[in-house]
Parts: structure tokens; C-alpha cells; sequence
């Protein structure tokens, strides 16, 4: 229906215009005293294309937040959306949104801001999966992505677009030709975190470049000063609209506490994987460091965990959420990068392996799980050391949770594998670091010696090593290694083992006929890009004079 640039066709519109009639005339003639039942998202107004949409990705029933904003969202105001986490946001506005793309065709019709990359990929994939059968085309810009590669994207028109500030900032203030002075409706998900990451100046920028005749919805899980203070400054006339209390957490939710010593924080955890085993979990850390720690103590104890923080490249975090998504991984070890927003159906129960230090984090971890009306569990680590954090958590909530219980005999008994664990965790992720930093060490080394070129410098002979593609040392890793070993997804080391041996046995023979064959009247000419063999070429430089082609 929008792959023709002018929008729909004359009958599709005629279709839409009918469908409408008949709604009105289906509601005036129901009767008074019939009996309440589950609304439809055609009761709602929406349209029989998007319904079967819906019908195509299970969403049988509309939720609260989809009943309350939809009907408000289709007579044109604007909302402020405040609802638990997992309570369909996303529908709540993607389908006003695309039913009015149907409606009004245009490119740059309509801007999502989200706090984070991986709330904004899965945004996107919503919207695809509801747009299918109509042709909307839709485009993520985020942060750790080429922004050449980006910049074509834009330059082809999506309907949507999906971004975080930072980012949508840099396109609109460098690439050319880009802005949306004719945007119809702006979205911010997750608006605390957007603003709570500092993206205020960000999304100041954004206002001021996009039209004040549009369409405004902000949702968000609570409601803070800086949101009113947005509220204030980006919507007109708003519906607010609550199907929650200040900071509930879900029904059917059970949430635990378990009260241990510091030091024997990773033998509870691995007596309760142990003891729940069959489930999928998702355990929030702190800190970065602590996340890959944690992911090496329990592969080396045999359980199937993915680690996810900031630090990972944003393929590697995309590749670690499929992974968990598709069941491949039963454990996601997270920092709270993940803990705001992210769908994944499947969570069965969460670990607060640190406590958080902010309570309103506490909301949006244990909101992983329990989502659109399943039952989940959570289970919050506290030690001698968390207990004021604790109270303001119980707090918040207005609840004191019950103590999870442990036999502490049964526990103990693992004492000695975990501390095994532990000191091969501890050498490995030294290894990492190093490995990081002499990579980092050769990185600087190689732009130092294109500063001596670029100022004049007699240029080296053009060396294998001189290849501009980057030598990652994996080229004969089976397709099954899951990430390198630096963001801690480490998959088969036996298979990397009898790769790299057998790579090493093929150069080194290449290496000793090579230097049989070669005299001092004989040329070699060397052709790699990124190999991981530079001792071995080097010999075979010396050795071998290598010369320009020309020079032949």
C-alpha cells in the first residue's frame, strides 16, 4: 500500500472510508443491557488491515495502556502514557501511528526517540511486524553504527524512524539534506531514561527542528520532575492516561529477598540456577567488569550464559540478545543496559546479583519478567552491605518482601567447585585485559607510524602488515564461535584450538618451502590482508626481497 511514493491507492482509501461507516453503524445499533466483553482492537477503530496485523503476532486482546490510549490517540491529542513495564506501550502508539500513515502517506512521517540500541532495533522490529502487509519502511540511528552507511539509509526516506537523541543530532546537524520539517508525530519511550542519561540538550535540539503542528506521545514508566518539565515544554493539551500506580510492580510478579554474606554471593547464585534449572534467567550486575566475571565463573561451571554491557560493540550486544531471545543461551548476565524496555517473552526469573543503587531500577529489572499477564519471579541478592538500599527498595514499593528460602548445608556443598571456578575466572579475565590493552598498544603504534607518512616520512615498503583491514586473529574460527573472547561469549575453545593449530601447521610449511625455494636473484611477491602470522612474514621478507609489480 506505500511502496507507490504518492501513498495509497484511490480504492484503499474508499476501502478505509467504508470500514469507518461500518464501525459507527456496528456501534450505534449494539444493545444497552448486553453483557461487558473484551474489547477488539476493531472496537477500538482500528483498521481490519492492522487487525489481522495484530491477529498475525498473537495480540488477541488489547492491554490496559492499548485500550485507555488508542480511542484518545485516534481522535488526534496528544498523551502522556504511564504504565508498568511489559504492558504494550509500543502497540499503544505504533498503531495510531501507522493507521494514520495509511491514511496520510508521507516519507519522515513520524520520529521515536528511546533512551538506548537495543529498545530502538526492537521498536523497530514492531513496527515492521505490524507495517508488513502495508510496505512501511522504517530506520534505526543509533550510536555505534556507521554513520556513512546510516546517512544512505536516510537519504532513501523511511516512514519511520527510530532513534536515540545523541545520534539523531549528529544526522541533523551533518548530514546533508537531512531534516524533519514535515514530521507528523514524535514519540518518546522511556522518556525518564532519556532524560535521566542527560539527553535534555539533545532533545531540546530535536524540538526546535521539528514542526509545533504535530502529534505528541510520551510514555514512561514513572513520572518524574524532569518529565513534567518536558511535558510542559513538548505537548499541547494533553490525555493523561494511567493504568498503574506510582512504581507497582506487576501482579503476578513473586518478588524474593535473600539475605547472604559478601563472599558467598556466587555460591547462592549457583545453588539457585542449580535448584531452578529448566528456567531462563536474566541476572543484572553493576558493573561492566563484574558482568564478564560473572559470565566466565558460570561457564566454567557449565551453565549456558551470555554476558550484555555497554562496552560491547553493538553487534555483539544485538548477537547476545538473539542468542538469548532464540533459547540458545537459558542465562543473560546484564548490566542495566537491559533492564528498561527490552521484550523477551521468555524470562522466567530475575536476579538482582547486585542490589541496584537507584530503587526506580528496581521497577524496570524485575519488569523483565511477568510481562503481558505471565507469572515470573525475581529473587534480590542483599548482603551485610545492602541493607539500607534494600529498606528504600521495600519502600518504594510499599511492600516487605518474603525471604527466599535456602538450606545453607545444601549450599555449602558447592563451596569448593565455585571457588575452583572463581580462580580460573579471575585468570582469564586478566587475560582479556591484557590481550585488550596490547591491542589497544598496537593500535596507537600503527596510527603513530601514519602521522610520520602523512608528514613527510619515507614510506615503507608496502608490507603485509600495512593491509587496512584489521587483524582480528580469528579468520579460521568456526562460524559457531560466538563473539571473541574480549566480550566474554566464548563459545567452543577445543574447535579454536584445532583451527588455529592447523592453520599454524599450513603456514609454517608455506614458510620453510617458501625460504627453500628462494635466491638472492629470486622475488616473492606477498599478497595478506590481516594475517595473524606477522613474525613469520617478516622472515619470509627478509629472506625474499618483495618489489612493485611495476618494478617486474
Amino acid at each position: 500500500y506505500l511502496s507507490h511514493p504518492d501513498g495509497l491507492t484511490l480504492k484503499y482509501r474508499l476501502t478505509m472510508e467504508n470500514e469507518k461507516e461500518d464501525l459507527s453503524d456496528t456501534a450505534s445499533s449494539e444493545n444497552i443491557g448486553e453483557e461487558e466483553k473484551e474489547l477488539t482492537f476493531k472496537e477500538l477503530g482500528i483498521v481490519d488491515v492492522l487487525c489481522d496485523a495484530c491477529e498475525q503476532l498473537k495480540w488477541k486482546t488489547p492491554s490496559k495502556i492499548q485500550k485507555e490510549a488508542i480511542p484518545i490517540a485516534l481522535q488526534g491529542k496528544d498523551i502522556i502514557g504511564l504504565a508498568e513495564t511489559g504492558s504494550g506501550k509500543t502497540g499503544a502508539f505504533a498503531l495510531p501511528i501507522l493507521q494514520s500513515l495509511l491514511e496520510n502517506p508521507q516519507r519522515y512521517f513520524a520520529l521515536i526517540l528511546t533512551p538506548t540500541r537495543e529498545l530502538a532495533f526492537q521498536i523497530s522490529e514492531q513496527f515492521e511486524a505490524l507495517g508488513s502487509s502495508i510496505g512501511v519502511k522504517c530506520a534505526v540511528i543509533v550510536g555505534g553504527m556507521d554513520m556513512m552507511s546510516q546517512a544512505l539509509t536516510l537519504a532513501k526516506k523511511p516512514h519511520i524512524l527510530i532513534a536515540t537523541p545523541g545520534r539523531l543530532v549528529d544526522h541533523l546537524e551533518n548530514t546533508k539534506g537531512f531534516n524533519l520539517r514535515a514530521l507528523k508525530f514524535l514519540v518518546m519511550d522511556e522518556a525518564d531514561r532519556i532524560l535521566n542519561m542527560d539527553f535534555e540538550v539533545e532533545v531540546d535540539k530535536i524540538l526546535k527542528v521539528i514542526p509545533r503542528e504535530r502529534r505528541t506521545y510520551l510514555f514512561s514508566a514513572t513520572m518524574t520532575k524532569k518529565v513534567q518539565k518536558l511535558q510542559r515544554a513538548s505537548l499541547r493539551e494533553p490525555v493523561k492516561v494511567e493504568v498503574s500506580t506510582k512504581y507497582q510492580t506487576v501482579e503476578k510478579l513473586q518478588q524474593y529477598y535473600i539475605f547472604i554474606p559478601l563472599k558467598f554471593k556466587d555460591v547462592y547464585l549457583v545453588h539457585i540456577l542449580n535448584e531452578m534449572s529448566g528456567n531462563s534467567f536474566m541476572i543484572f550486575c553493576s558493573t561492566c567488569s563484574n558482568t564478564v566475571r560473572t559470565a566466565l565463573l558460570l561457564r566454567n561451571l557449565g551453565f549456558t550464559a551470555v554476558p550484555l554491557h555497554g562496552q560491547m560493540s553493538q553487534n555483539k550486544r544485538l548477537g547476545a540478545l538473539t542468542k538469548f531471545k532464540a533459547k540458545d543461551r537459558s542465562i543473560l548476565i546484564s548490566t542495566d543496559v537491559a533492564s528498561r524496555g527490552l521484550d523477551i517473552p521468555h524470562v522466567d526469573i530475575v536476579i538482582n546479583f547486585d542490589i541496584p543503587t537507584h530503587s526506580k531500577d528496581y521497577i524496570h529489572r524485575v519488569g523483565r519478567t511477568a510481562r503481558a499477564g505471565r507469572a515470573g519471579k525475581s529473587i534480590t541478592f542483599v548482603t551485610q552491605y545492602d541493607v539500607e538500599l534494600y529498606q528504600r527498595i521495600e519502600h518504594l514499593i510499599g511492600k516487605q518482601l518474603p525471604l527466599y528460602k535456602t538450606e545453607e548445608e545444601e549450599v555449602m556443598v558447592l563451596q569448593e567447585r565455585v571457588s575452583e571456578a572463581q580462580r580460573v575466572a579471575k585468570m582469564e579475565a586478566r587475560d582479556l585485559e591484557e590481550k585488550k590493552f596490547s591491542k589497544g598498544k598496537r593500535k596507537k603504534h600503527d596510527d603513530d607510524d601514519d602521522d610520520e607518512n602523512s608528514q613527510g616520512a619515507p614510506e615503507k615498503p608496502a608490507g603485509p602488515c600495512q593491509s587496512q583491514q584489521v587483524c582480528t586473529g580469528l579468520e579460521d574460527v568456526p562460524s559457531n564461535y560466538c563473539d571473541d573472547s574480549e566480550d566474554m561469549v566464548l563459545e567452543s575453545d577445543s574447535d579454536l584450538e584445532e583451527s588455529s593449530d592447523s592453520s599454524d601447521t599450513a603456514v609454517n610449511n608455506n614458510h620453510a618451502s617458501m625460504n627453500d625455494s628462494c635466491d638472492v636473484n629470486a622475488f616473492v611477491i606477498v599478497v595478506y590482508s590481516g594475517s595473524k602470522y606477522p613474525d613469520i612474514i617478516t622472515e619470509i621478507n627478509d629472506d625474499c626481497p618483495i618489489v612493485d609489480c611495476m618494478e617486474m
